[in-house]
C-alpha cells in the first residue's frame, strides 16, 4: 500500500452485531454516509435527552442487575424480590432493566414494600416487555444508552445471577470504579456459589497475570443474604455520599416537568 492508498471498508460491510432491525444493523456495519451518521447521532442524542427527562426525579436509585430467564419459582427470583423490598424500605428507588426474571422480582419487591420501582427497558428481537411492577419506565433502542442511564441515576449496583448481559453490566461498573470514572459506588454480588468461579478466575488469573490489581477485588461485596446486601449498600452510600432522608426534589413547571 503506497502513501496515496487507503484501506476502505465496503460501503455496506456486514461486521458488527446483528439485530432484527435492519437500521440497527446498518448502524453497526462500519462507515456510512456523513448525512446518515449525522442523523444517527441526532437520534442517539434525542434518546439520551428522553432518558434524562424521564429519570430526573426518580430519586436516589440502586440498580439491580440479573437474568431475565429465572421463573417466579426459582430461588434467585425470591432473593431478588427480597433485595428489592429491603432497598425500598431503606428509601432507595429500585432500578432494573425493566424486563422479566430477576428484574421483575426486584421491581416487584420494591412495589410490595411501598417503594418506587423504575425500569430501563430495551428493544430486542425477542420483544422484551416492561414487567408489571414498574411505576415508570423508558424503552431504549441502544444498549449503550440504556447502560448510561442505569449507572447515571444509581448510587450502588447489586448483581444477581445472570448471563452475558449481567456480566457485561457488572464488569463495566467495576471498570468505572477501577478507573475512577465513578467513585465509591458499592458493587454487591448476591449468590456466593454462582459468582465464585468468576471471582476465582479474577483472583487466580487476572491478578496473577497483572491485568488487575489485588485491591480491585475489594470493590466486590459477596453475600447470599438480601438483607446484608441492602445493609451494605445503605451503609456505604450514606457514609460515602452523605445522603439524608428528606423531601423529594420539586418539579419546575416553567421547565415543562
Amino acid at each position: 500500500m503506497t502513501s496515496e492508498m487507503e484501506l476502505r471498508a465496503p460501503r455496506r460491510g456486514r461486521w458488527g452485531e446483528v439485530s432484527a432491525d435492519p437500521d440497527d444493523r446498518r448502524f453497526l456495519a462500519g462507515p456510512q454516509s456523513r448525512l446518515r451518521e449525522l442523523l444517527w447521532a441526532l437520534r442517539i442524542f434525542v434518546e439520551f435527552i428522553r432518558g434524562f427527562r424521564a429519570l430526573h426525579f426518580v430519586g436516589p436509585c440502586v440498580t439491580v442487575f440479573g437474568s431475565a430467564r429465572f421463573p417466579e419459582q426459582h430461588r434467585y427470583y425470591e432473593m431478588a424480590r427480597r433485595v428489592g423490598a429491603q432497598l425500598a424500605r431503606d428509601g432507595f428507588t429500585v432500578m432494573t432493566g425493566g424486563g422479566p426474571g430477576i428484574m421483575e422480582a426486584a421491581n416487584r419487591g420494591a412495589r410490595e414494600a411501598g417503594g418506587r420501582s423504575i425500569g430501563c427497558n430495551i428493544e430486542l428481537p425477542e420483544v422484551q416487555k416492561p414487567n408489571a411492577y414498574l411505576d415508570r419506565w423508558v424503552t431504549f433502542r441502544h444498549f449503550f444508552v440504556r447502560k448510561v442511564m442505569l449507572v447515571k441515576y444509581s448510587y450502588a449496583f447489586i448483581a444477581m445471577p445472570g448471563g452475558f448481559g449481567t456480566l457485561d453490566e457488572v464488569t463495566e461498573a467495576a471498570t468505572l470504579v477501577q478507573t475512577h470514572k465513578i467513585a465509591g459506588f458499592p458493587i454487591v454480588l448476591v449468590g456466593v456459589e454462582f459468582w465464585k468461579p468468576l471471582l476465582d478466575f479474577m483472583g487466580g488469573t487476572l491478578i496473577k497475570d497483572g491485568t488487575i490489581d489485588p485491591g480491585d477485588l475489594d470493590e466486590f461485596f459477596v453475600t447470599d443474604s438480601p438483607e446484608d446486601a441492602a445493609a451494605h449498600v445503605r451503609h456505604i452510600v450514606l457514609q460515602q455520599f452523605g445522603l439524608t432522608y428528606g423531601p423529594r426534589m420539586k418539579r419546575r413547571w416553567f421547565l415543562g416537568e
